[in-house]
């Protein structure tokens, strides 16, 4: 790891008042050098040691929490996680933009400059979070 992506790492940790522990660094080096989204099951694989799973779900969670990740919907019951923008924190965490899975590669990524429709609800209604994810092939597999 770079002397750039530890400091990046140890200031998103202290900006979101989180002890600096071996797993969170070693899970936010996975994120940073990954280019799309991860499932829990997929940190142990690139790690190439085992994490504990519980140790990995609290991670995640603290994660979501602090705004410092956010979770993408799928089809099956995985979760996918990917790193938030810098703009996002734990008390103002926004993570609506559309999603894109590859249905080659299964490569999940954020496309944060592509538009979220606006959704016109009923009368009476209130949306809290808005999920889009398109499916179809990236222009690596093209």
């Amino acid at each position: 790891m770079s002397n750039k992506t530890k400091a990046s790492i140890t200031d998103m940790l202290r900006a979101s008042n989180l002890s600096i522990t071996d797993t969170r660094v070693k899970i936010l080096e996975l994120f940073i050098d990954s280019n799309g989204a991860l499932e829990h099951s997929s940190f142990e694989k690139l790690a190439g040691h085992s994490f504990d799973r519980v140790t990995v779900y609290r991670t995640l969670q603290t994660f979501l929490d602090k705004g410092i990740i956010h979770s993408i919907p799928t089809t099956d019951t995985s979760i996918r996680y990917a790193l938030c923008k810098s703009d996002c924190s734990e008390h103002d965490h926004h993570d609506h933009h559309i999603h894109f899975k590859c249905e080659e590669c299964g490569n999940t990524i954020c496309l944060d400059e592509t538009t979220v429709p606006e959704i016109q609800l009923p009368k009476g209604y209130a949306a809290h979070n808005i999920d889009v994810v398109v499916s179809g092939v990236c222009k690596e597999c093209k």
